[in-house]
Protein backbone atom coordinates (compact mmCIF):
# COMPACT_ATOMS: atom_id res chain seq x y z
CA UNK A 1 0.00 0.00 0.00
CA UNK A 2 1.12 3.18 -0.69
CA UNK A 3 1.84 6.14 1.96
CA UNK A 4 -1.09 8.18 0.46
CA UNK A 5 -3.28 4.45 -0.16
CA UNK A 6 -2.57 4.37 3.75
CA UNK A 7 -2.81 7.74 4.68
CA UNK A 8 -6.59 7.67 3.49
CA UNK A 9 -7.01 4.40 4.57
CA UNK A 10 -6.28 5.47 8.39
CA UNK A 11 -8.60 8.53 7.92
CA UNK A 12 -11.49 6.59 6.73
CA UNK A 13 -10.89 4.27 9.67
CA UNK A 14 -11.05 6.95 11.83
CA UNK A 15 -13.79 8.49 10.58
CA UNK A 16 -15.95 4.99 11.08
CA UNK A 17 -15.50 5.33 14.68
CA UNK A 18 -16.90 8.43 14.49
CA UNK A 19 -21.01 8.83 15.29
CA UNK A 20 -22.32 12.18 13.50
CA UNK A 21 -23.89 14.06 15.90
CA UNK A 22 -27.19 16.33 15.33
CA UNK A 23 -30.03 17.32 17.17
CA UNK A 24 -32.83 14.59 18.70
CA UNK A 25 -35.69 16.46 17.49
CA UNK A 26 -39.07 15.88 19.86
CA UNK A 27 -39.79 12.50 21.08
CA UNK A 28 -42.35 11.35 18.54
CA UNK A 29 -41.46 13.09 15.25
CA UNK A 30 -37.53 14.18 15.70
CA UNK A 31 -36.87 17.43 13.54
CA UNK A 32 -39.90 17.08 11.20
CA UNK A 33 -41.88 19.98 11.97
CA UNK A 34 -38.12 21.96 12.29
CA UNK A 35 -37.16 20.81 8.83
CA UNK A 36 -40.62 21.67 7.40
CA UNK A 37 -41.49 24.66 8.89
CA UNK A 38 -37.94 26.79 9.10
CA UNK A 39 -35.33 24.52 7.13
CA UNK A 40 -33.03 27.46 6.42
CA UNK A 41 -32.48 28.64 10.44
CA UNK A 42 -32.49 25.04 11.36
CA UNK A 43 -29.79 24.35 9.41
CA UNK A 44 -27.74 27.19 10.50
CA UNK A 45 -28.78 26.00 14.27
CA UNK A 46 -27.24 22.62 13.23
CA UNK A 47 -24.10 24.00 11.60
CA UNK A 48 -23.76 26.03 14.82
CA UNK A 49 -24.55 23.21 17.32
CA UNK A 50 -22.73 20.36 15.88
CA UNK A 51 -20.53 20.97 12.89
CA UNK A 52 -20.22 20.31 9.18
CA UNK A 53 -21.68 17.45 8.69
CA UNK A 54 -24.81 16.93 11.21
CA UNK A 55 -27.44 13.81 11.26
CA UNK A 56 -30.93 14.18 11.00
CA UNK A 57 -34.01 11.95 12.46
CA UNK A 58 -37.50 13.22 11.22
CA UNK A 59 -40.99 11.25 11.37
CA UNK A 60 -43.01 9.33 13.38
CA UNK A 61 -41.83 5.83 14.55
CA UNK A 62 -41.99 3.33 11.62
CA UNK A 63 -41.54 5.87 8.91
CA UNK A 64 -38.67 7.35 10.60
CA UNK A 65 -36.31 9.13 8.00
CA UNK A 66 -32.41 9.34 8.88
CA UNK A 67 -30.34 12.10 6.05
CA UNK A 68 -27.03 13.82 6.40
CA UNK A 69 -26.34 17.73 5.75
CA UNK A 70 -23.26 18.38 4.69
CA UNK A 71 -22.49 22.36 5.27
CA UNK A 72 -18.66 23.18 4.90
CA UNK A 73 -17.28 23.60 1.46
CA UNK A 74 -14.85 20.89 1.06
CA UNK A 75 -18.30 18.63 2.18
CA UNK A 76 -20.01 20.12 -1.42
CA UNK A 77 -17.23 19.24 -3.21
CA UNK A 78 -16.92 16.18 -2.63
CA UNK A 79 -20.70 15.68 -3.03
CA UNK A 80 -21.04 17.63 -6.15
CA UNK A 81 -17.57 17.10 -7.86
CA UNK A 82 -14.11 14.34 -6.75
CA UNK A 83 -17.39 11.89 -5.23
CA UNK A 84 -20.07 12.95 -8.04
CA UNK A 85 -20.78 9.54 -9.30
CA UNK A 86 -21.52 8.25 -5.97
CA UNK A 87 -24.55 10.97 -5.32
CA UNK A 88 -27.49 10.53 -7.22
CA UNK A 89 -30.41 12.26 -7.60
CA UNK A 90 -32.37 9.09 -6.44
CA UNK A 91 -34.50 10.69 -3.74
CA UNK A 92 -38.11 10.91 -2.76
CA UNK A 93 -37.94 15.25 -3.53
CA UNK A 94 -36.40 14.47 -7.57
CA UNK A 95 -38.70 11.23 -7.10
CA UNK A 96 -41.65 13.66 -7.46
CA UNK A 97 -40.15 16.93 -9.40
CA UNK A 98 -39.65 13.62 -12.06
CA UNK A 99 -43.18 12.70 -12.06
CA UNK A 100 -44.56 16.34 -12.30
CA UNK A 101 -42.63 18.34 -14.58
CA UNK A 102 -40.85 15.53 -16.72
CA UNK A 103 -37.31 13.89 -17.47
CA UNK A 104 -35.44 17.14 -18.38
CA UNK A 105 -32.10 17.70 -17.76
CA UNK A 106 -32.65 18.87 -13.97
CA UNK A 107 -33.75 15.69 -13.22
CA UNK A 108 -32.59 13.30 -15.78
CA UNK A 109 -29.59 10.78 -15.12
CA UNK A 110 -27.31 7.90 -16.58
CA UNK A 111 -28.07 7.47 -20.35
CA UNK A 112 -31.00 9.68 -20.62
CA UNK A 113 -29.28 12.73 -19.22
CA UNK A 114 -25.72 12.15 -21.17
CA UNK A 115 -27.77 12.01 -24.50
CA UNK A 116 -30.14 15.01 -23.63
CA UNK A 117 -26.51 17.29 -22.44
CA UNK A 118 -25.15 16.35 -25.45
CA UNK A 119 -27.83 17.34 -28.03
CA UNK A 120 -28.37 20.53 -25.49
CA UNK A 121 -24.82 21.68 -24.64
CA UNK A 122 -24.29 23.23 -28.05
CA UNK A 123 -26.96 25.48 -27.60
CA UNK A 124 -25.69 27.12 -24.69
CA UNK A 125 -22.27 27.99 -26.23
CA UNK A 126 -21.57 31.44 -25.33
CA UNK A 127 -21.96 32.71 -28.52
CA UNK A 128 -25.30 31.85 -28.69
CA UNK A 129 -26.29 33.13 -24.88
CA UNK A 130 -25.09 36.64 -25.78
CA UNK A 131 -27.82 36.67 -28.95
CA UNK A 132 -30.25 36.75 -25.99
CA UNK A 133 -29.43 39.78 -25.06
CA UNK A 134 -31.60 41.63 -27.16
CA UNK A 135 -34.77 39.86 -25.96
CA UNK A 136 -33.55 40.76 -22.30
CA UNK A 137 -33.35 44.32 -23.30
CA UNK A 138 -36.96 43.88 -24.85
CA UNK A 139 -38.17 42.97 -21.63
CA UNK A 140 -36.22 45.46 -19.68
CA UNK A 141 -37.96 48.22 -22.08
CA UNK A 142 -41.41 46.42 -21.23
CA UNK A 143 -40.68 46.58 -17.37
CA UNK A 144 -39.71 50.48 -17.09
CA UNK A 145 -43.13 51.10 -19.19
CA UNK A 146 -44.59 49.35 -16.35
CA UNK A 147 -43.09 51.06 -13.43
CA UNK A 148 -43.20 54.49 -14.60
CA UNK A 149 -47.26 53.68 -14.50
CA UNK A 150 -46.74 52.23 -11.06
CA UNK A 151 -49.37 53.56 -8.56
CA UNK A 152 -47.40 56.08 -6.20
CA UNK A 153 -44.56 54.44 -7.64
CA UNK A 154 -44.49 51.94 -5.37
CA UNK A 155 -43.75 47.88 -6.56
CA UNK A 156 -42.68 44.61 -5.22
CA UNK A 157 -39.97 43.42 -6.31
CA UNK A 158 -40.86 39.54 -5.73
CA UNK A 159 -43.88 39.90 -8.30
CA UNK A 160 -42.12 41.95 -10.59
CA UNK A 161 -38.85 39.95 -10.85
CA UNK A 162 -40.71 36.94 -11.02
CA UNK A 163 -43.13 38.23 -14.31
CA UNK A 164 -39.95 39.87 -15.68
CA UNK A 165 -37.93 36.30 -15.79
CA UNK A 166 -40.46 34.58 -16.84
CA UNK A 167 -41.54 36.66 -19.69
CA UNK A 168 -37.48 37.01 -20.80
CA UNK A 169 -36.98 33.02 -20.28
CA UNK A 170 -40.47 32.85 -22.57
CA UNK A 171 -39.70 35.03 -25.05
CA UNK A 172 -36.56 33.00 -25.60
CA UNK A 173 -37.98 29.80 -25.46
CA UNK A 174 -40.99 30.61 -26.95
CA UNK A 175 -40.47 33.39 -29.96
CA UNK A 176 -43.47 35.44 -30.85
CA UNK A 177 -45.65 32.64 -29.13
CA UNK A 178 -44.11 34.02 -25.08
CA UNK A 179 -47.67 35.32 -24.58
CA UNK A 180 -49.11 32.18 -25.16
CA UNK A 181 -47.37 30.51 -22.26
CA UNK A 182 -46.50 33.19 -19.29
CA UNK A 183 -50.21 33.75 -17.83
CA UNK A 184 -50.52 29.52 -17.76
CA UNK A 185 -46.78 29.12 -16.09
CA UNK A 186 -47.26 32.56 -13.71
CA UNK A 187 -50.54 30.79 -12.43
CA UNK A 188 -49.53 27.28 -12.46
CA UNK A 189 -45.64 27.03 -11.35
CA UNK A 190 -46.55 28.19 -7.69
CA UNK A 191 -48.80 25.18 -7.06
CA UNK A 192 -46.42 22.96 -8.48
CA UNK A 193 -43.92 23.85 -6.92
CA UNK A 194 -46.02 23.72 -3.32
CA UNK A 195 -47.31 20.37 -4.48
CA UNK A 196 -43.99 18.55 -5.26
CA UNK A 197 -42.14 20.03 -1.98
CA UNK A 198 -45.23 18.36 0.14
CA UNK A 199 -45.01 15.15 -1.22
CA UNK A 200 -40.75 14.86 -1.36
CA UNK A 201 -41.00 15.42 2.00
CA UNK A 202 -43.70 13.68 3.44
CA UNK A 203 -43.27 10.67 5.72
CA UNK A 204 -45.92 8.96 3.94
CA UNK A 205 -46.86 9.71 -0.10
CA UNK A 206 -50.51 9.05 -0.82
CA UNK A 207 -51.07 7.82 -4.40
CA UNK A 208 -51.66 10.71 -6.72
CA UNK A 209 -54.66 9.20 -8.17
CA UNK A 210 -56.45 9.60 -4.78
CA UNK A 211 -58.75 12.62 -5.04
CA UNK A 212 -57.49 14.76 -2.45
CA UNK A 213 -57.67 18.49 -2.71
CA UNK A 214 -53.64 18.69 -3.08
CA UNK A 215 -53.49 15.81 -5.59
CA UNK A 216 -56.18 17.61 -7.41
CA UNK A 217 -54.89 20.59 -7.42
CA UNK A 218 -51.22 19.26 -8.92
CA UNK A 219 -52.82 17.73 -11.03
CA UNK A 220 -54.88 20.71 -12.35
CA UNK A 221 -51.56 22.57 -12.54
CA UNK A 222 -49.71 19.70 -14.71
CA UNK A 223 -52.53 19.65 -17.10
CA UNK A 224 -52.18 23.03 -18.03
CA UNK A 225 -48.65 23.40 -17.82
CA UNK A 226 -48.29 20.16 -20.36
CA UNK A 227 -50.78 22.09 -22.52
CA UNK A 228 -49.24 24.72 -23.35
CA UNK A 229 -46.19 23.52 -23.69
CA UNK A 230 -47.58 20.82 -26.57
CA UNK A 231 -49.57 22.98 -27.94
CA UNK A 232 -47.20 25.49 -28.90
CA UNK A 233 -44.80 22.34 -29.61
CA UNK A 234 -47.06 20.95 -32.01
CA UNK A 235 -47.71 24.17 -33.74
CA UNK A 236 -44.17 24.70 -34.46
CA UNK A 237 -43.68 21.63 -35.96
CA UNK A 238 -46.98 22.41 -38.01
CA UNK A 239 -45.28 25.33 -39.43
CA UNK A 240 -41.79 23.75 -39.99
CA UNK A 241 -43.20 20.85 -41.85
CA UNK A 242 -45.20 23.81 -43.80
CA UNK A 243 -42.03 25.54 -44.14
CA UNK A 244 -39.94 22.48 -45.71
CA UNK A 245 -37.65 22.75 -42.43
CA UNK A 246 -38.61 19.68 -40.37
CA UNK A 247 -35.72 17.95 -41.52
CA UNK A 248 -33.17 20.46 -41.63
CA UNK A 249 -30.98 19.42 -38.27
CA UNK A 250 -29.09 21.36 -36.33
CA UNK A 251 -26.28 19.16 -35.62
CA UNK A 252 -25.69 19.10 -31.46
CA UNK A 253 -22.14 18.19 -31.95
CA UNK A 254 -20.71 21.08 -34.13
CA UNK A 255 -20.90 24.56 -32.62
CA UNK A 256 -20.60 26.21 -36.01
CA UNK A 257 -23.72 24.56 -37.25
CA UNK A 258 -25.76 26.12 -34.11
CA UNK A 259 -24.39 29.21 -34.17
CA UNK A 260 -24.83 29.79 -37.62
CA UNK A 261 -28.16 31.22 -39.27
CA UNK A 262 -31.04 29.71 -37.76
CA UNK A 263 -34.82 29.56 -39.27
CA UNK A 264 -35.63 31.61 -35.68
CA UNK A 265 -33.99 32.44 -33.38
CA UNK A 266 -36.05 31.09 -30.27
CA UNK A 267 -34.69 28.20 -28.05
CA UNK A 268 -37.31 25.85 -29.07
CA UNK A 269 -36.62 25.95 -32.41
CA UNK A 270 -32.79 24.97 -32.08
CA UNK A 271 -34.22 22.69 -30.05
CA UNK A 272 -36.42 20.81 -32.42
CA UNK A 273 -33.91 21.15 -34.81
CA UNK A 274 -30.91 19.49 -32.61
CA UNK A 275 -29.37 16.06 -34.42
CA UNK A 276 -26.61 13.95 -32.46
CA UNK A 277 -24.15 12.85 -34.29
CA UNK A 278 -26.11 9.66 -35.44
CA UNK A 279 -28.88 11.61 -36.07
CA UNK A 280 -30.73 11.03 -32.98
CA UNK A 281 -32.91 14.05 -31.76
CA UNK A 282 -35.51 14.68 -29.24
CA UNK A 283 -38.81 13.55 -29.87
CA UNK A 284 -41.89 15.68 -28.63
CA UNK A 285 -42.60 14.32 -25.31
CA UNK A 286 -38.95 14.82 -24.29
CA UNK A 287 -39.00 18.95 -26.41
CA UNK A 288 -42.00 19.27 -23.60
CA UNK A 289 -39.84 18.13 -20.85
CA UNK A 290 -36.87 20.25 -21.29
CA UNK A 291 -39.10 23.33 -22.39
CA UNK A 292 -40.23 22.77 -18.87
CA UNK A 293 -37.55 22.50 -16.76
CA UNK A 294 -35.91 25.54 -18.77
CA UNK A 295 -39.17 27.23 -17.42
CA UNK A 296 -38.48 26.83 -13.94
CA UNK A 297 -34.78 26.93 -13.74
CA UNK A 298 -35.01 30.01 -15.56
CA UNK A 299 -36.98 32.39 -14.45
CA UNK A 300 -37.43 31.18 -10.78
CA UNK A 301 -33.97 31.09 -10.23
CA UNK A 302 -33.15 34.24 -11.80
CA UNK A 303 -35.99 36.10 -10.37
CA UNK A 304 -34.89 35.21 -6.57
CA UNK A 305 -31.61 36.84 -7.22
CA UNK A 306 -32.53 40.01 -9.37
CA UNK A 307 -35.45 41.03 -6.46
CA UNK A 308 -32.64 40.97 -3.89
CA UNK A 309 -30.02 42.16 -5.59
CA UNK A 310 -32.05 45.43 -6.26
CA UNK A 311 -34.08 44.99 -2.79
CA UNK A 312 -30.39 45.16 -1.11
CA UNK A 313 -29.22 48.22 -3.37
CA UNK A 314 -32.62 50.01 -2.09
CA UNK A 315 -31.65 49.72 1.41
CA UNK A 316 -27.71 50.43 0.82
CA UNK A 317 -27.52 54.22 -0.56
CA UNK A 318 -23.35 54.07 -0.73
CA UNK A 319 -23.86 50.43 -2.96
CA UNK A 320 -26.87 51.75 -4.96
CA UNK A 321 -24.75 54.86 -5.95
CA UNK A 322 -21.63 52.91 -7.05
CA UNK A 323 -23.90 50.72 -8.94
CA UNK A 324 -25.29 53.52 -10.52
CA UNK A 325 -22.61 55.30 -11.46
CA UNK A 326 -21.74 52.03 -13.44
CA UNK A 327 -24.52 52.01 -15.17
CA UNK A 328 -24.48 55.51 -16.60
CA UNK A 329 -21.03 55.50 -17.50
CA UNK A 330 -21.26 51.84 -19.40
CA UNK A 331 -24.90 51.92 -21.01
CA UNK A 332 -25.89 55.90 -21.20
CA UNK A 333 -28.83 56.18 -23.12
CA UNK A 334 -28.85 52.68 -25.20
CA UNK A 335 -30.15 49.24 -24.89
CA UNK A 336 -27.51 47.25 -23.24
CA UNK A 337 -25.85 44.14 -24.78
CA UNK A 338 -23.95 41.39 -24.46
CA UNK A 339 -20.63 42.99 -24.89
CA UNK A 340 -21.73 45.13 -21.60
CA UNK A 341 -21.64 42.12 -19.59
CA UNK A 342 -17.67 42.75 -18.94
CA UNK A 343 -17.35 45.79 -18.66
CA UNK A 344 -20.11 45.95 -15.80
CA UNK A 345 -18.10 44.19 -12.17
CA UNK A 346 -19.15 46.07 -9.99
CA UNK A 347 -22.90 45.57 -11.08
CA UNK A 348 -21.70 41.54 -11.34
CA UNK A 349 -20.29 41.49 -7.75
CA UNK A 350 -23.33 42.98 -6.58
CA UNK A 351 -25.54 40.34 -8.13
CA UNK A 352 -22.78 37.60 -7.07
CA UNK A 353 -23.18 39.08 -3.37
CA UNK A 354 -27.02 38.79 -3.51
CA UNK A 355 -26.73 35.16 -4.70
CA UNK A 356 -24.43 34.65 -1.46
CA UNK A 357 -26.93 35.71 0.75
CA UNK A 358 -30.43 34.46 -0.92
CA UNK A 359 -29.20 31.43 -2.80
CA UNK A 360 -32.19 30.29 -5.28
CA UNK A 361 -30.89 27.00 -4.78
CA UNK A 362 -30.84 27.34 -0.92
CA UNK A 363 -30.83 23.74 -0.44
CA UNK A 364 -30.11 20.13 -2.56
CA UNK A 365 -30.43 16.52 -2.42
CA UNK A 366 -28.51 13.78 -3.40
CA UNK A 367 -28.31 9.75 -2.50
CA UNK A 368 -25.36 7.99 -1.96
CA UNK A 369 -24.45 4.33 -3.70
CA UNK A 370 -21.99 3.15 -1.52
CA UNK A 371 -20.79 3.97 2.00
CA UNK A 372 -18.19 6.87 1.65
CA UNK A 373 -16.32 9.38 3.69
CA UNK A 374 -17.66 13.59 3.45
CA UNK A 375 -15.26 16.02 5.43
CA UNK A 376 -14.27 13.44 7.25
CA UNK A 377 -17.13 11.81 8.07
CA UNK A 378 -18.72 8.63 7.02
CA UNK A 379 -22.09 9.12 5.05
CA UNK A 380 -23.40 5.30 4.53
CA UNK A 381 -24.63 3.60 1.39
CA UNK A 382 -28.13 4.03 0.63
CA UNK A 383 -28.42 7.34 2.50
CA UNK A 384 -30.22 10.64 1.98
CA UNK A 385 -27.85 13.87 1.74
CA UNK A 386 -28.30 17.26 1.70
CA UNK A 387 -26.52 20.05 0.53
CA UNK A 388 -27.43 24.07 1.95
CA UNK A 389 -25.49 26.91 0.10
CA UNK A 390 -27.73 29.05 2.29
CA UNK A 391 -25.68 27.64 5.51
CA UNK A 392 -22.57 27.12 3.36
CA UNK A 393 -22.53 30.46 2.10
CA UNK A 394 -22.87 32.42 5.60
CA UNK A 395 -19.81 29.73 6.65
CA UNK A 396 -17.93 32.05 9.24
CA UNK A 397 -14.84 29.77 8.63
CA UNK A 398 -14.69 31.47 4.71
CA UNK A 399 -17.19 34.86 5.12
CA UNK A 400 -16.00 37.55 7.44
CA UNK A 401 -19.20 38.82 8.94
CA UNK A 402 -21.27 36.69 6.76
CA UNK A 403 -24.79 38.41 7.30
CA UNK A 404 -23.06 41.59 5.78
CA UNK A 405 -23.97 43.20 2.61
CA UNK A 406 -20.18 43.52 0.62
CA UNK A 407 -20.21 43.48 -2.97
CA UNK A 408 -16.74 43.51 -3.10
CA UNK A 409 -16.21 40.21 -1.20
CA UNK A 410 -16.15 39.01 -5.52
CA UNK A 411 -13.33 41.05 -6.05
CA UNK A 412 -11.11 38.79 -8.18
CA UNK A 413 -8.16 38.64 -5.83
CA UNK A 414 -10.77 38.47 -2.95
CA UNK A 415 -12.58 34.76 -5.00
CA UNK A 416 -9.01 33.79 -5.93
CA UNK A 417 -8.32 33.31 -1.98
CA UNK A 418 -11.41 31.31 -1.15
CA UNK A 419 -12.60 27.80 -1.83
CA UNK A 420 -13.63 26.82 -4.58
CA UNK A 421 -17.46 25.89 -3.37
CA UNK A 422 -17.36 28.34 -0.74
CA UNK A 423 -20.21 30.06 -3.05
CA UNK A 424 -21.99 27.72 -5.28
CA UNK A 425 -25.52 29.10 -6.35
CA UNK A 426 -25.19 26.70 -9.43
CA UNK A 427 -24.30 23.71 -7.79
CA UNK A 428 -20.49 22.28 -9.19
CA UNK A 429 -19.13 19.21 -10.58
CA UNK A 430 -20.05 17.44 -13.80
CA UNK A 431 -24.11 18.57 -13.58
CA UNK A 432 -23.22 22.22 -12.46
CA UNK A 433 -26.47 24.43 -14.75
CA UNK A 434 -26.01 24.50 -17.83
CA UNK A 435 -27.55 28.23 -17.93
CA UNK A 436 -25.17 30.06 -15.22
CA UNK A 437 -23.62 32.13 -17.94
CA UNK A 438 -26.98 33.22 -19.33
CA UNK A 439 -28.30 33.64 -15.71
CA UNK A 440 -25.58 36.21 -15.10
CA UNK A 441 -25.95 37.84 -18.17
CA UNK A 442 -30.19 38.49 -17.68
CA UNK A 443 -29.46 39.67 -14.49
CA UNK A 444 -27.03 42.15 -14.75
CA UNK A 445 -27.89 43.37 -18.04
CA UNK A 446 -31.09 43.92 -16.48
CA UNK A 447 -29.90 45.55 -12.99
CA UNK A 448 -28.11 48.04 -15.29
CA UNK A 449 -30.60 49.07 -17.59
CA UNK A 450 -33.26 49.75 -14.14
CA UNK A 451 -30.89 51.24 -12.08
CA UNK A 452 -30.16 53.43 -15.20
CA UNK A 453 -33.85 54.42 -15.28
CA UNK A 454 -34.93 54.45 -11.44
CA UNK A 455 -33.55 55.28 -7.97
CA UNK A 456 -34.95 52.78 -5.44
CA UNK A 457 -36.15 53.02 -1.64
CA UNK A 458 -36.94 50.22 0.69
CA UNK A 459 -40.95 50.60 1.71
CA UNK A 460 -40.39 46.95 3.57
CA UNK A 461 -36.83 46.29 6.02
CA UNK A 462 -36.96 42.80 5.38
CA UNK A 463 -39.13 39.69 4.21
CA UNK A 464 -40.64 36.58 5.15
CA UNK A 465 -38.83 33.75 3.51
CA UNK A 466 -39.80 30.16 3.07
CA UNK A 467 -38.67 27.20 0.63
CA UNK A 468 -40.58 25.93 -2.19
CA UNK A 469 -38.88 24.12 -5.11
CA UNK A 470 -36.69 27.63 -4.75
CA UNK A 471 -36.16 30.26 -2.33
CA UNK A 472 -39.28 31.91 -1.51
CA UNK A 473 -40.46 35.57 -0.67
CA UNK A 474 -43.69 35.11 1.74
CA UNK A 475 -43.91 38.96 2.04
CA UNK A 476 -43.86 42.17 0.26
CA UNK A 477 -40.44 43.39 -0.97
CA UNK A 478 -42.00 46.35 -1.92
CA UNK A 479 -39.86 49.83 -3.38
CA UNK A 480 -40.70 52.96 -4.11
CA UNK A 481 -39.56 53.84 -7.65
CA UNK A 482 -38.35 57.80 -8.50
CA UNK A 483 -37.73 57.91 -12.35
CA UNK A 484 -34.68 59.64 -13.40
CA UNK A 485 -33.60 62.33 -15.59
Amino acid sequence: MTETAAAAAATAAAAATKRIPGPLGLPLVGSLFDLTRRPLRTYLDARRDYGDVVRFVAGPPGLRAEFYAVFSPEGAHQVLGSQAANFRKDNSFYDELRTSLGNGLLTSQDGDYQRQRRLIQPLFTRRRVDGYAQAVGLECRVLADRWRAAPGGVVDLAEEMSRFALRTVSRILFGADVEAAVEVVHRSFPVMGEFVLERGFAPVRLPRSWPTPANRRGAEARRDLYAVCDRIIAERARRAERSGTADAGVAAGGVDAVDGPAVSDDLLELLTRARGEDGERLDPDELRDQVLIFLLAGHETTATSLAFALFLLAKHPEQRRLARAEADAVLADREPGAADLEALPYLTRVLKEAMRLYPAASQMGRRSVEESVVDGHVIPAGAQVILAPWVTHRHPGHWEEPDRFDPDRFLPEREKERHRYAWYPFGGGPRACIGQHFSMLESVLALGALLREFDLEAIDRGVRLGQGITLQVKSPMRVRLTPRE
